[in-house]
């Protein structure tokens, strides 16, 4: 029999085959492995040399219409201080027509000395233009003297805002830090943005995806809330992927403001959901509509994350809710029931918690969703959390690059006991849950092999040791961002595996991540990506037509 494909090399396959010497692959997906590929005859054959090829990675957690937009906005993330900040602003300014505004992306007031910028000296460095600074984070913005005035933020400062905050000084005046909800000022006023902006970011995000032999991503969170960028954002990307230019694998999450009530509560034909009863699962391998996000509570980052106990560094903030805590668990509870599967972010333990409440009524009502529930995040998760996570089912899909890039400024804010308990990975592991390592880009940079090394090695920036006891093997990184998110996506055994049957994603490699030192996987060689076995990123032409 005659086949598309026979690869010979080196492939980790992530299943009890181990490491085997060649694959075939035939219409996309893998139809033999080791041995068995001898019985076949291909069109193309190619060897692959030194390499190792690993399945395609997952990250099961990351934006990719934020990401994009950010490749195209203002990079504030480089200054060190608020004069070099200023200057960006100003360089920008100059580059942008009067009376439009100027967007930047990547703010982070830990890189700043834990300062924010001053609202009229914003304003002065654009020139008197619009200015909005979006937090690294997502929960948060800074905009200046001009922004406070069109988005009338004085307008709200009595009566406040639920689930937001606009940050005042000493003298009650908008500082133009705006926190969580109160972003929805500026939303209100900039969204939705045009549909061709929205094709434009996922295509660059997905061009840049593959360079890090990237092949699915779970966008978390589209088309409603202060995450989401326009109501059309599942429109944009099946135009895109109508156009070819989607080349990695998508699954979109919802944002849960897009599901609406119908009917009559207690009687039949009631749901929460979308107009046509569209639920989770919709879709195929290339683009399917993934669990509904809910937002429980904001982030550590922005100290807005809901604590038991008081941050360190801010005497009697516990952070907040996004809203009313049992508004929010009656609304996943109808989403679940409706038939959607719910990822619930929670960042806090207090928020964990309430998570874990919501698990433990599905599963004591029998409510089986059509993809498997899950905790985006888990900043801090308590000892005795761990059981009841497991008890429930309900794993967490963690960051641990935040530790890298954050890890010293998170500690001031937690203390050293919580930090033991932050981003945990081991002990999901040890008590049966399965593990996914994200980005969460564009809040951290987003390449795999440098998160795997993060996970492993869980060293901040200082060099300081955050939670070693949480610290990952090579293999199981490795699996944390293959076979991990494919069964968390709900595409166990179909992806993150190299085996019959699965997608033929793979990803080769210069290097084996679970041979070298750590501290060298991160600067490992992305040789090819493939995907349903095409090569959609060859640069060295290993792979041919």
């Amino acid at each position: 029999m005659d086949i598309d494909l026979i690869l010979r090399g080196r492939f980790l396959t992530m299943t009890d085959a181990g490491t085997v010497d060649a694959i075939a692959v035939h219409q996309g997906r893998i139809l033999a492995v080791g041995p068995a590929v001898e019985g076949f005859t291909a069109r193309t054959e190619r060897d692959l040399g030194d390499t190792t090829v690993t399945p395609g990675f997952i990250d099961a957690h990351a934006h990719s219409v934020w990401f994009g937009l950010t490749l195209v906005e203002i990079d504030v993330a480089p200054a060190t201080t608020l004069d070099e900040l200023y200057a960006l602003v100003s360089e920008r300014a100059d580059e942008t027509p009067e009376g439009e505004w100027v967007i930047g992306a990547g703010f982070n007031q830990m890189y700043l000395d834990n300062q924010y910028p001053d609202p009229a000296d914003l304003n002065r460095a654009s020139g008197g233009r619009p200015v909005w600074l979006k937090h690294t984070s997502g929960h948060a913005c800074v905009v200046d003297q001009r922004a406070l005035e069109i988005i009338g933020a004085d307008d709200h400062l009595e009566d406040g805002i639920e689930g937001g905050r606009i940050v005042v000084d000493a003298d009650g005046r908008p500082t133009g830090l705006l926190e969580e909800q109160a972003m929805t000022l500026v939303q209100n006023v900039m969204l939705p943005y045009p549909l061709a902006r929205i094709e434009e970011a996922l295509t660059a995000a997905s061009a840049h995806y593959v360079t890090e032999g990237l092949t699915s991503i779970t966008d978390a969170g589209i088309a409603g809330g202060w995450i989401g960028h326009s109501p059309q954002e599942f429109n944009a990307y099946q135009n895109v992927a109508d156009r070819g230019d989607l080349v990695t694998r998508h699954q979109v999450m919802p944002e849960s403001s897009v599901l609406t009530e119908h009917g009559e509560a207690g009687r039949d034909g009631h749901f929460l959901g979308i107009d046509a009863g569209i639920r989770s699962g919709l879709g195929d391998e290339r683009l399917q509509v993934g669990p509904a996000k809910f937002f429980l509570d904001g982030s550590i980052l922005g100290a807005t994350a809901r604590l038991s106990e008081e941050y360190d560094h801010c005497a009697g903030s516990h952070g907040y809710f996004q809203g009313d805590p049992d508004e929010m668990r009656d609304r996943a509870l109808a989403a679940a029931r409706a038939g959607w599967s719910i990822a619930m972010h929670a960042l806090g333990d207090e928020a964990v918690e309430l998570a874990i409440g919501i698990a433990k009524t599905l599963r004591d009502e029998g409510v089986e969703p059509p993809l498997p529930l899950r905790i985006e995040h888990g900043g801090v998760v308590l000892p005795e959390q761990v059981e009841r996570l497991a008890a429930v089912n309900l794993p967490i899909v963690g960051q641990p690059y935040f530790l890298s890039a954050y890890g010293d400024g998170m500690r001031r804010f937690l203390g050293d006991k919580r930090a033991e308990w932050s981003f945990r990975m081991k002990s999901m592991l040890e008590a049966g849950l399965t593990v996914a390592l994200t980005s969460d880009r564009p809040v951290a940079q987003g390449a795999p092999l440098r998160i795997m090394q993060s996970a492993i090695e869980r060293t901040t920036q200082s060099g300081h040791l955050y939670g070693g006891g949480e610290r990952l093997t090579a293999h199981e990184a490795l699996a944390a961002y293959t076979s991990g998110p494919a069964a968390l996506t709900g595409w166990a055994g179909q992806k993150g595996v190299l085996a019959p049957g699965a997608l033929a994603d793979l990803t080769v490699l210069s290097a084996d991540p679970t041979a070298v030192p750590t501290g060298e996987i991160g600067d490992i060689e992305v040789v090819a990506t493939i995907v349903g076995g095409v090569a959609v990123h060859d640069p060295s032409g290993l792979i041919g037509s």
